[in-house]
């Protein structure tokens, strides 16, 4: 599916979606193309959100607790930027003045939630991409400027500091995403619409989804939920029922309903927040470790038709000219063949492991190669035709987008 808004551009303003783990293999046929009206989800399945009386019970703090203890840590995140607007070409005539573009100031509302007592404030990166001037408002009504510490596109997080008293902060403790389970309870807290402070709860509709971030990489082990979350939530914070954070609200899925929630939200995990924000706050950016190629995995159905000498593996498809893969000696595939309505090149390397671990699918090297750095290398065992090869992949760094 691939009809998604991406909720953190003020009301009226709807910025279409984006969230690149870090994974960085490089390519548009391993990460999705990030169009200038949609995205992509990967593994998308329906969930029917439920009713608020039918929401499961736990042991855990009431919805009123959880809104009441994380509330005053939830900020509304105001940007304003500079656009340029093109003339209307009726009235690009030199009497009227209109024959150049001109350039209007935009604002965008979003949102954010303090994470410590120096004032740290994290938020999405495509609500402040591009801001000339930030502006954070609090519970209580004060308003103050923010400087953007750091932004990293590939995950769309960003953080914001402001100048304020420790006691007139609320930090907001992170919790552990990768504990959470289908079905789990969950709030979620932010100004949808420039209605600050707004608070609804529904359930992890599912986990380990894959969505689009705006640079065109895949931000993995991405939670779903049926919590109405809309245009003006991004940057906001998903809690479970202890209130922790376990995730950062950033996309939802519209349908045909022309922009609205329709019970499908994607929130960046916690665990993933920790580790961006870290190194954020510490170096201003996050750099990231890059293979330099595309690849599908193969199936069953293709190892069999096409005799392939293993049935579990990823094909390249393609490897970026100067990249560490194409150092390395990684060969792409070069012959075309279609097989029940999907492409794939065939003829290339199959990548089979990864430093001795099995990568029969993408998720699993992306994972791989995050844990990595730049300038770190990676033991590849491929299979060129029917040879095992060994190959070292001295990883280079990520790219700003996908199209590099």
């Amino acid at each position: 599916m691939n009809l998604r808004g991406r909720i953190g551009k003020g009301a009226g303003l709807v910025a279409v979606a984006v969230l690149g783990a870090g994974l960085a293999l490089g390519g548009a046929a391993v990460f999705g193309g990030l169009g200038s009206k949609t995205t992509t989800i990967r593994e998308l399945q329906a969930s029917v959100a439920p009713a608020a009386s039918a929401l499961p019970r736990t042991s855990g703090l009431s919805i009123n607790d959880i809104y009441k203890r994380a509330a005053p840590g939830v900020v509304q995140v105001t940007s304003t930027s500079t656009v340029t607007v093109q003339p209307d070409p009726f009235f690009n005539d030199p009497f009227f003045g209109n024959i150049f573009p001109q350039q209007q100031t935009q604002q965008s509302l979003g949102s954010g939630f303090v994470i410590d007592k120096a004032g740290h404030i994290v938020t999405n990166y495509h609500v402040v991409s591009g801001a000339k001037q930030v502006r954070v408002s609090f519970s209580n009504g004060s308003s103050m400027k923010a400087t953007i510490v750091g932004n990293d596109p590939s995950s769309d997080l960003a953080v914001l500091k402001i100048d304020a008293s420790s006691r007139a902060l609320t930090p907001l403790p992170l919790g552990d995403s990768d504990e959470i389970r289908v079905g789990d309870s969950v709030v979620a807290i932010g100004n949808p619409f420039g209605l600050d402070r707004t608070v609804t709860a529904g359930i992890v509709s599912a986990i380990q989804r894959a969505i689009t971030a705006p640079n065109g990489y895949t931000i993995d082990h991405v939670i779903q939920t049926d919590a109405s979350i809309n245009h003006g939530n991004s940057g906001g914070p998903l809690l479970n029922s202890r209130g922790q954070v376990i995730g950062v609200n950033s996309q939802i899925e519209t349908g045909d309903s022309g922009g609205g929630n329709v019970g499908i939200g994607f929130a960046i995990p916690s665990n993933t927040v920790k580790t961006v924000i870290a190194q954020l706050i510490r170096e201003g950016r996050v750099d990231r470790a890059f293979i330099g190629i595309s690849a599908v995995p193969v199936t069953s159905q293709l190892a069999r038709v096409f005799r392939l000498p293993v049935s579990k593996g990823l094909l390249v498809q393609s490897v970026q000219p100067a990249s560490g893969a194409a150092q390395a000696g990684l060969k792409a595939g070069g012959t075309q063949v279609v097989l029940a309505g999907e492409s794939y090149r065939l003829g290339g390397d199959i990548l089979v492991e990864a430093d001795g671990v099995g990568v029969a699918n993408l998720d699993r090297l992306r994972d791989l190669v995050a844990a990595k750095k730049p300038g770190d290398s990676l033991k590849f065992v491929v299979y060129r035709g029917d040879k095992r090869v060994e190959l070292q992949v001295k990883l280079g760094r990520q790219p700003g987008s996908v199209s590099g």
